[in-house]
C-alpha cells in the first residue's frame, strides 16, 4: 500500500542535490527578503523558512541560534538577517512568507511563483 510520499523531491535529482538546492533557496531568501522561483520549490522553500523562523525564535543563545541557523544556511549574513527578521516578527508563530503567482515561463511553461515575507 503505498501512502503519502513524506521526502522531499525536486523533479527526480537525488537527496544530496535537492539539500543543495534548498539551502541556496533558504540562504537567497533570507539575503534578499523575496525571490522568483517555480511554485514546487517555494512551497518547499516556505516550509524551511517556519523551521528556520521557530530556531530564531527559540529560548536559545545568540551564538547558538547563529550556530544552528549556520547548519541550514550557507552564508553567516543570511543567518543574521534571520536573526532580524524573527525579532521583527516575534508575535508570529507560523505563516512568515506569502506566495503570489506571477505568469509562466517561456521555455518550459513551468509556473513562476513570488515568495516573499508577510509583513
Amino acid at each position: 500500500m503505498r501512502h503519502r510520499v513524506k521526502n522531499i523531491r525536486i523533479n527526480h535529482r537525488d537527496a544530496p542535490h535537492t539539500k543543495a538546492i534548498v539551502r541556496n533557496l533558504i540562504t537567497s531568501f533570507f539575503l534578499h527578503s523575496s525571490l522568483v522561483t517555480t511554485e514546487k520549490k517555494a512551497r518547499i522553500l516556505a516550509s524551511q523558512v517556519d523551521h528556520v523562523m521557530q530556531i530564531a525564535q527559540s529560548d536559545m543563545q545568540e551564538m547558538n541560534k547563529i550556530r544552528s541557523l549556520n547548519s541550514i544556511m550557507f552564508t553567516p549574513e543570511a543567518s543574521r538577517s534571520a536573526l532580524k527578521m524573527a525579532e521583527s516578527m516575534k508575535s508570529h508563530t507560523s505563516g512568515f512568507t506569502r506566495i503570489t503567482p506571477i505568469q509562466y515561463r517561456v521555455g518550459d511553461a513551468a509556473k513562476l511563483v513570488k515568495i516573499e515575507f508577510a509583513l
